[in-house]
This record gives structure tokens, C-alpha cells and sequence, in this order.
């Protein structure tokens, strides 16, 4: 295993592994002047860039393949011997070139996407902040750098989704005039951004207690000395300290990602730039919940070797998962605007993760859901990102984020059809060809072998949750491309608008992704046994997690399809042809009316109700945090400060003052008599008061 350490002169590997997130910073950096010379270069520095980052992260891959490491440190704070450093493992190194590949997409997209703004060097500004904010977090080797990445991509995130800040209609998300619970359900970018920002920050805050909960009893926030050395956890442990700050590292896991209960943002954050949405959240801010419970949970678990168990942490982590996997692909289901379809399916997406990362530490064998769950997170990030810049060059045609306003553009622009096809199958976990599939079987097969009490539930919640994004993705795809135009598009037709293709700058790259989509799908299960290889040596050389081999069951599976488990894969068929079925016949072959389906019975009208509603509890997050607190403090100000401190303390504390004064000023009269008389009555009161 190949380490460098401090005072050691920088080598070419290690030297790739700072580059990757040096460069982002460097573009931001001289982005602004750039600018001042050439708005159009801008573009161009930014896609240079963002390559660079990725051929130095691509450099790294050896590495990963050997299951080897660079662990690289300087010395940040001296007066304390705090040092930073780059850890490049399989998992950072993975990851990094997962981020850095897909953002360099995204960028040559974006050339397409913002040309012509006037706000173009601001955004590519901040693309590239971001970009190297979440490369720090993925190659840090210590708690505390990774948390300046952290708020580093929540401050890019409030930038972009507020993009747009001067809050034009065309820029809001939800229905107009829309109400729920009395409060309107329409936002403006201004509004998301700041939503975002907030809530993530209640997730930020309990990761910060977190961290410095570990450091108070470890005196560091190094991931390869707190796995050095288990004294902290059995102190921690002891004082019952160990699982609830874990669980606080988690919380921030949970705001980033946009899990239950902190997952009400993404769907506002949809006001920023299509192109934001695609690298921000689809394929890496939001991912970075997930890099960080799969970077502390081998440490978690890996302290049952000391006889530390911490079982309830996997539970809150799978549990949390499952749950907003169900709970936003519902609203998958009956949500109009196509990029809140695609966010609803991000964070379910992200709970199918969560659910496997926290039932590996529940299992005996620890490597089948951390290998599941991450390599969904490498397939989920090319199918998405694929399907929001697809969705980005349909609200760049017709001019509208309603499907509503869509129809019938599969002869108009064929490319983006297939291409949304590709990355739609790979959403549903098409059988065979497609990397969701494989990656959607391994959690089903890691949640049903696990053994834990919870296993049968999870597993219930996970095909159930296969079933709606099958027809939320095949309902997606027939209300745009399948049927009559709109009447939106016939009248844009007849306002002498041409429906076409999106530019070559701007399909290539969602194509390309489209493409490995299926490409890699056909290789998926020799792809998920080389990367399951991979993270079985790494967890054993770096945190001592062994894997038990079972003895080799005889399989009524064809010989292809050797270690897959017959219940996951019946399952996985299972779940695809209801979904996709029930979306054709709604959808596609429009065999049935969904409008008058949904009238027909009071209880369908009232559960559409209710999910188009978010199930209210984004209502509700606004009367509890904003509304109430508001009346409150309107309260407050108006029967307390304005009643009772000015009109009560401040009015009578000036009238009491004035009568004081008149009563005092009655007594001066000029008359030297009265004086004497004053002055002989309080003598005498004097001498009376002595003689007592």
C-alpha cells in the first residue's frame, strides 16, 4: 500500500490527487477576470479546467484497480499540529472520477444551456467553487476538511439555485395560485435558495457537534487515526456517547442528501439553471450524504471487533433511507413540472443508498451492501444527470417545465427520445441492460440476505418503491413524447416557433451518459463483481472487515447469471413490468383516461389529493418553522415590546417622571415662611425620630 507523509516531497500520484480539486478553485479564481476580457472565454476556461481536474482524477484509477492508497499531509495549523491532507483510496478515487468526469459533461452542456446570459462568468463562477468544494470532501482525510467542502457546496448551492434572483415568473417552480393548507405552493428563486441553505444548515449543525463530540474524546478528526486506535470509542462507549454522535454525523448526511425529515428543499431547488440541477442535484452535492456514510460506516462497523456494537446507527441509516424512498417516489408519481418528477426521484433514489449502506452493517457480510449501495450511486449519477440535462433541452424547446405543455415531440426531437429512453430504463432497472438494474438487484439481494429483523420490511419498501419509479419514469416519458402536441405547442407552432433538436453542444453529453447507460448495463454484473472485488480487499486491508464466503448453493439460474440471488432478480422483473405496464397503460397506449381515472372514486381523488400535496408535510414544515415562529414574534412585538415596553414601561416611566416633577415643583413657592415651616417640621421629625 503506497502512503507519503508529511516532509516527503510531493509525487506524481499524490500530486494528481491535490490537482483534482486545486484546479476547480484556480478557474473560480480567475474566472472574474476572464470575464472583464471575454465572456465567451469563460466557457472555455471552465470546460479546460473541469478536464484537467477530471485526467488527474483519472490518473488515480490505478490505484483504485490495486486496491492501494495515496495518503498524503501537510501541516495546515501548526500552532495546534493540526494537518491536512488527501486520502486517495478506492472509494475517494471512484468517487472523485465520477464527480469529475460528469461535471466535465455538464460544463460542455452548459455552454449550450446559458449561452447568451448575461450572468454567464457569475455562473461559471460558481460551477467550478462547487465543483472543487465536493472534490475536497471526497479526498480529505479528515473530518474537519472535509466540513469546509461541505459548506463549501451548501454555499454554491445557495448561489445557484438562486441563480436567477431576479425572480421572474418563468423561473419559479410550482402552480401558480396553488395553495396547501392555506399557504401557496409556488416559489421563487430568492425564496428556494434560501430554503435550501436553511435546512441544510439544521444538518450542518448536527454534523459539527458530531465531529467535535469524536475529537473531544480521539484529539483528532483523521479517519486513519481514529481507525488507528479504538481507546475513543470504548471511552465514548462507555459514557453512551459513541452511537448518538455517529447519528449526529449522519444528520448532516441527511440535509445534504435531502432525506427524511430534512428532504423538503430539493424540490424548490429545482429554480436553479437546468444545468445546475444535473451536477448539483443529480449526480454530486446531493451524493455527498452518501460518500459520507460510506466513509464513516467501515469505521462503525469495523468497532465490533472490539467489541463495540453500534447496530442502532445502521438501523436510523437504513430506516431513514427506505423511508424516503417510498415517501418521494410517490409524489414521483402525480407531480406536473418534469425536473420535480426528476428531483422527487433523486432523493428516493438516495434512500435506496441509504437503505443499503445501513443494512451492510446490520449483515454479517458488510461488503454486499456497501458495494450495492455505492454502485448504485455510480449508476444512479449517469442515468440522472442524463435525464436533467435531457429535460434541460426540453424546457430550452418548448419554453414550459409543465408536461402538461409537451406531447407528441418524439418526431421532433428523436435524439433526446432515445436518449431519455436509455437513461429512463436505467431509472427502472430495465433487466439486463442497464446498470440500475444491476445496481437495483444487488441492494434487493444485500437488503434480503442481510438476516436482521428488518430485512423482510426493507425489502417490501424497496420493490414497492421499484414498482412507482417504473411508472412514474415510463409516465414521464409518454405525457412528453407520446400523444397529441399541447395546446402550448400548437400555439407556439402557430406563433412561427419551430420545434428542433437541442444543439450538438448540448445532447452529446446527456447522450453520452445515456449511452453507458446501457453499455455498461451490458457488462453490469462482471462491473458489480469487479467493484464488490475492490471494496473486499479495501475494507480488509484498511479497516479489517473480512468477508464469509458461503459454500455454493446449487442456482436455478442459467449459468450467466451465477451469484445472483433468484428472490432479488423475481423481484427486480417483478417490479419493472408492473411499473412499466401500469405507465404504458396510462401513459403511452393511453388506454385509460388517468383524469377520469382519478375522479372516478373519492379515494383515488383524495389519495392524488394528498401526494400532490407533498403528504403536507411541507406545509406543515412552514406552519411549525416559519409561520407559527412569525405570529409568534409579530405577537411578541406587538402585546410585549409595543404594549408592555413602550406604552407600558417606557409612557409610564416618562408621565411618572412628569408628575414627580410637578409634585416637587408645587412645593417651591417662594414664600419664606412656608421654608421655615418645611424646614422646622422636618427638624423636629428628626430630634423625634433620635429620642425614640
Amino acid at each position: 500500500m503506497a502512503t507519503e507523509s508529511i516532509g516527503l516531497p510531493f509525487e506524481a500520484t499524490s500530486a494528481a490527487a491535490w490537482l483534482v480539486w486545486i484546479l476547480p478553485f484556480a478557474a473560480a479564481l480567475i474566472m472574474p477576470g476572464i470575464g472583464k476580457i471575454s465572456k465567451r472565454a469563460t466557457g472555455y476556461v471552465a470546460v479546460g479546467f473541469a478536464l484537467m481536474s477530471a485526467l488527474s482524477a483519472a490518473s488515480l484509477l490505478p490505484l483504485a484497480i490495486e486496491a492501494s492508497e495515496i495518503h498524503h499531509q501537510i501541516m495546515w495549523i501548526e500552532a495546534i499540529g493540526l494537518k491536512g491532507g488527501v486520502l486517495a483510496d478506492p472509494l475517494s478515487v471512484i468517487m472523485a472520477n465520477v464527480v469529475a468526469w460528469i461535471s466535465f459533461l455538464i460544463m460542455i452542456y452548459s455552454t449550450g444551456y446559458m449561452k447568451g446570459d448575461k450572468d454567464i462568468t457569475r455562473f461559471w463562477f460558481w460551477m467550478m467553487f462547487f465543483i472543487g468544494s465536493m472534490q475536497i470532501i471526497v479526498l480529505s482525510d479528515n473530518l474537519l476538511q472535509v466540513f469546509f467542502g461541505w459548506e463549501g457546496v451548501g454555499l454554491a448551492s445557495y448561489a445557484l439555485i438562486s441563480f436567477w434572483y431576479r425572480d421572474k415568473k418563468k423561473d419559479h417552480v410550482g402552480q401558480e395560485g396553488r395553495t396547501v393548507l392555506g399557504l401557496l405552493d409556488y416559489y421563487a428563486p430568492t425564496h428556494a435558495g434560501m430554503k435550501a441553505f436553511i435546512m441544510t444548515k439544521v444538518g450542518d449543525v448536527m454534523m459539527i457537534a458530531g465531529m467535535l463530540l469524536i475529537f473531544l474524546f480521539a484529539g483528532t478528526f483523521g479517519f486513519k487515526e481514529l481507525m488507528g486506535d479504538h481507546e475513543w470509542a470504548i471511552a465514548m462507549n462507555a459514557q453512551g456517547m459513541l452511537v448518538p454522535a455517529f447519528v449526529l454525523l449522519f444528520g448532516g448526511a441527511i440535509g445534504k442528501s435531502a432525506q427524511f425529515p430534512l428532504n423538503e428543499w430539493l424540490l424548490e431547488a429545482m429554480t436553479g439553471p437546468t444545468a445546475v440541477s444535473a451536477l448539483i442535484h443529480a449526480a454530486t452535492m446531493v451524493k455527498a450524504g452518501v460518500f459520507l456514510v460510506a466513509r464513516i460506516g467501515p469505521i462503525v462497523f469495523a468497532l465490533g471487533a472490539a467489541g463495540i456494537m453500534a447496530d442502532q446507527f445502521f438501523e436510523i441509516v437504513a430506516w431513514v433511507g427506505a423511508i424516503t424512498a417510498l415517501l418521494l417516489a410517490t409524489q414521483g408519481m402525480v407531480n406536473p413540472e418534469i425536473k420535480k418528477v426528476l428531483a422527487y426521484s433523486t432523493g428516493s433514489q438516495i434512500g435506496y443508498m441509504m437503505m443499503a449502506l445501513g443494512v451492510a452493517g446490520l449483515s454479517h457480510q458488510y461488503v454486499d451492501g456497501y458495494t450495492a449501495g455505492f454502485f448504485h450511486l455510480i449508476s444512479h449519477a449517469m442515468f440522472k444527470a442524463s435525464l436533467f440535462m435531457a429535460a434541460g433541452s426540453l424546457l430550452h424547446i418548448v419554453g414550459s417545465r409543465f408536461m402538461t405543455d409537451m406531447g407528441g415531440l418524439r418526431k421532433h426531437m428523436k435524439k433526446t427520445y432515445a436518449f431519455m429512453w436509455a437513461a429512463g430504463l436505467g431509472l427502472m432497472g430495465a433487466p439486463f441492460i442497464t446498470t440500475g438494474f444491476w445496481s437495483k438487484d444487488a441492494i434487493f439481494a444485500s437488503v434480503y440476505t442481510s438476516g436482521n429483523e428488518w430485512a423482510l420490511p426493507l425489502f417490501a419498501i424497496a420493490v414497492l418503491t421499484a414498482i412507482i419509479t417504473a411508472f412514474y419514469t415510463t409516465r414521464m416519458i409518454g405525457m412528453v413524447f407520446f400523444g397529441e402536441k399541447s395546446k402550448h405547442i400548437q400555439k407556439m407552432e402557430e406563433e412561427g416557433h419551430h420545434i428542433h433538436e437541442a444543439s450538438l453542444s448540448m445532447w452529446a453529453p446527456y447522450g453520452i451518459l445515456a449511452v453507458l447507460t446501457i453499455g455498461i448495463g451490458l457488462i453490469g454484473l462482471s462491473a458489480e463483481h469487479g467493484l464488490h472485488h475492490m471494496f473486499e480487499v479495501y475494507l480488509e486491508d484498511s479497516f479489517g472487515i473480512h468477508s464469509e464466503y458461503a459454500k455454493a448453493e446449487s442456482s436455478i439460474l442459467p449459468d450467466f447469471l451465477k451469484g445472483i440471488n433468484p428472490v432479488a432478480l423475481g423481484a427486480s422483473l417483478v417490479a419493472f413490468a408492473i411499473g412499466i405496464g401500469l405507465g404504458y397503460i396510462f401513459y403511452i397506449g393511453r388506454w385509460v383516461d388517468p383524469v377520469k381515472f382519478v375522479n372516478s372514486n373519492i379515494f383515488f381523488y383524495a389519495i392524488h389529493k394528498v401526494i400532490l400535496s407533498r403528504w403536507y408535510l411541507n406545509a406543515i414544515v412552514y406552519w411549525c418553522f416559519v409561520v407559527a415562529p412569525l405570529w409568534l414574534a409579530r405577537g411578541i412585538f406587538r402585546y410585549f415590546e409595543k404594549t408592555a415596553i413602550d406604552y407600558g414601561m417606557n409612557d409610564g416611566f416618562q408621565k411618572a417622571t412628569a408628575w414627580s416633577a410637578k409634585v416637587v415643583q408645587g412645593t417651591q413657592t417662594g414664600v419664606s415662611q412656608s421654608y421655615l415651616f418645611v424646614f422646622g417640621a422636618g427638624l423636629l421629625f428628626v430630634v423625634l425620630i433620635l429620642l425614640m
